[in-house]
């Protein structure tokens, strides 16, 4: 059995897909199991986040529609920002005079960039997503 962590830092919509399709498949037949059944929650949680993030768009073709391929947590999107640029910029780790006082300001940043994203709560947080 598959274990998904649901506040984790970065979550891989395919992991959420792959533990859904393992619960479905563990599903009770009897409805008075089900009821009873002890996955049944997380079923349910993972059901509605498939749901809300159906039609998005995005990498991960499923059951014939579109989601995003990662959802990033809000207290995590500053650092992945700063990941971010730093894959796509080289950017020198000092810098000299007179540029010394220059340095990035991730979390604007981190804001700017969140205008191109979407957000879902999951539990008791927001990821974003593209």
């Amino acid at each position: 059995m598959n274990t998904l962590d649901l506040n984790a830092d970065i979550i891989d919509v395919r992991d959420i897909i792959d533990r859904f399709e393992e619960l479905e498949r563990e599903i009770p037949e009897n409805d008075s199991e089900v009821k009873n059944w002890d996955d049944l929650s997380e079923f349910m949680e993972l059901q509605k986040i498939l749901k809300e993030l159906k039609g998005y768009g995005g990498d991960e073709q499923w059951l014939g529609d579109w989601y995003p391929l990662t959802l990033i947590c809000d207290s995590y999107f500053v650092e992945y920002t700063e990941d971010l640029i730093a894959d796509c910029y080289d950017i020198p780790k000092s810098l000299d005079w007179p540029y010394r006082h220059m340095a990035i300001d991730y979390k604007s940043a981190a804001d700017e960039l969140k205008g191109d994203f979407t957000f879902i709560t999951i539990g008791e947080n927001d990821y974003w997503f593209r």
